[in-house]
Formats: structure tokens, sequence, C-alpha cells
């Protein structure tokens, strides 16, 4: 997910999220500055962690007041330190304040995924597994979570039902079996897509690979199962496992030789990172 996608896809939700915050009128604001004024702000941080949002969270001050300005002192991906001033909002101070908690929200959130995702990153780092993030996502947030993912230095896995194929334990169930979901899944989709089975034994693995699956996913195996299920697959189908992985857990997966460990914790379980706008003051 680049900055121009971000862009195209971003202006929707974040209008959404002012409305949810502004359904008339933001009346403490308009009962203390009753006319414009011109001020500015300042972006503290207050925690260490990996900034990720600072795009998002000017495009809300510009949709509120497109004359606003904001000057950073970091970018996306940069390492920040607690008590750092990380920017400078000047504008309107009605939309300064009005503005203030949904920019917040954003920039907390996804600066929160891209932390967290830099320390499981971390951990892998001299292997050739990719850590991936899932679609467990908070509804609406996607486009901001996945990228938050990247610049933690996370990969993304598919974007939603649309962008792959993943056929997992109940898709397998309906069509009656590994080979007849690989096999349908096949003959519907076009060839220049790569289908991918979970599975949750080496029984299941095996059938996957005699039917031609592109990726496995193991889910929930031991570490065992999963040394097995890489020496059977190599050379056959790319692996991935998943199942509740986490950074206390991740250790013990680096050496396995999987391709890729997905984990819906970046998304759904990420701390915030700790940010605030203070300092308020007319110019």
């Amino acid at each position: 997910m680049n900055n121009i996608t971000m862009r195209t896809k971003a202006d929707e939700a974040i209008l959404s999220a002012l409305r949810e915050d502004i359904t008339s009128e933001d009346i403490t604001t308009n009962s203390v500055m009753r006319d414009f004024r011109m001020g500015e702000v300042e972006l503290i941080c207050k925690e260490d962690g990996v900034i990720a949002g600072l795009e998002v969270f000017k495009r809300v001050f510009e949709l509120l007041d497109k004359d606003t300005e904001i000057t950073f002192f970091c970018k996306d991906g940069d390492t920040v330190k607690k008590g750092e001033k990380l920017g400078v909002v000047h504008g309107d101070i009605r939309v300064l304040l009005s503005g203030e908690r949904t920019a917040l929200n954003f920039l907390q959130r996804m600066s929160g995924i891209a932390t967290y995702t830099r320390s499981i990153a971390d951990l892998l780092k001299g292997s050739k597994t990719k850590l991936l993030d899932t679609r467990k996502t908070t509804p609406n947030m996607r486009v901001f979570e996945k990228y938050a993912v990247k610049v933690g230095g996370g990969y993304n896995h598919r974007f939603n039902l649309s962008d792959g194929i993943l056929l997992k334990d109940n898709h397998i169930g309906a069509a009656g079996g590994v080979k007849e979901a690989v096999k349908m899944a096949k003959e519907y989709a076009p060839f220049v897509r790569k289908i991918e089975v979970e599975v949750e034994n080496i029984d299941m693995l095996k059938e996957a690979l005699e039917a031609g699956a592109d990726i496995i996913m193991l889910d929930n195996m031991s570490v065992e199962d999963m040394k097995e299920a890489v020496r059977l697959a190599a050379g056959k189908a790319e692996i991935e496992c998943s199942g509740n992985v986490t950074k206390e857990n991740v250790a013990k997966l680096t050496d396995i030789g999987v391709d890729y460990i997905s984990s819906g914790a970046l998304t759904h379980s990420s701390p915030i990172l700790d940010l605030s706008l203070k300092n308020l003051h007319a110019v």
C-alpha cells in the first residue's frame, strides 16, 4: 500500500470519522472561540515507538480547512522518542480544536501497529521468513492498518476477499475435501491466481500438495509437524504458518524454515502509541 493508494482510499474514511465526532457542531470549541483566530499546536510523542500515519493525520485538518499548514520533523517509519516534538500544526484555532481527536486517533492507532510490527519483524531478521498481516482488521480501517504494518517492516497478505484465494477449513468442508476445493478453485479462478490452502495436520498437507496448491498455511500445528511440513513441501509449495502468533512466541518459529508467518495480532492486539497535541496558542 503506497501513499498514492492511501490518498485515493483515505478521504471517505476520514470524513466518516469526522462526521462521527461532529454531528452538527463542536459545541465546546464554538463556546470558547466564536470567530476566526490563527493559532498553532505541537505534536508531541509521549512514549518511544515507530511513527506511522502522518499524512492521514495531516489530511484530517486539510479536510476541515485546506489552509491548515503542518510541518513535520519526522517521517513515517522513523523511530521516535518520548518527549520528542514531531510537528507543528498551524491554522484556524477552531479547526485545530475540532480535528484534534480524530487526527490523533488515526495517528496513534497506526503508529501502535507499526511499533508492534517492528518489534516482531526485528526478531525475524537474518531468516528468510517474511512477517504477514491478516484480514483481522478494524472495520473500515483496513487501508490504514495494513499500511502501518508495511511501515513497521511487515508485509501485506491479501487485502480483501477479491484479492486472492485462501481455502480455509469451512471452504474445504463446503467443497467436500481438500482435493475437491483445490480442483474447484483451479476451474473457477484465472490461471494467474495462486491458490492457498489452510491445513491442520500432515495428512491434509499431503493432500494439498497432491492437489497442486501453490501456498499451504499451517494452522496451529506443532513445531515438529511444521518442520515435517517444510520438508515435504520443499520445491512444491510455499509454506505459511499461522495461529496465535505474537511477539512472545515468534522466536521459536524462526528456525523452522517457513516462507511466511502471518499474525492477526499485528492489527487486532497492538496497543496505541501515546501521542498528544499540546501547547495550543494564538499566533
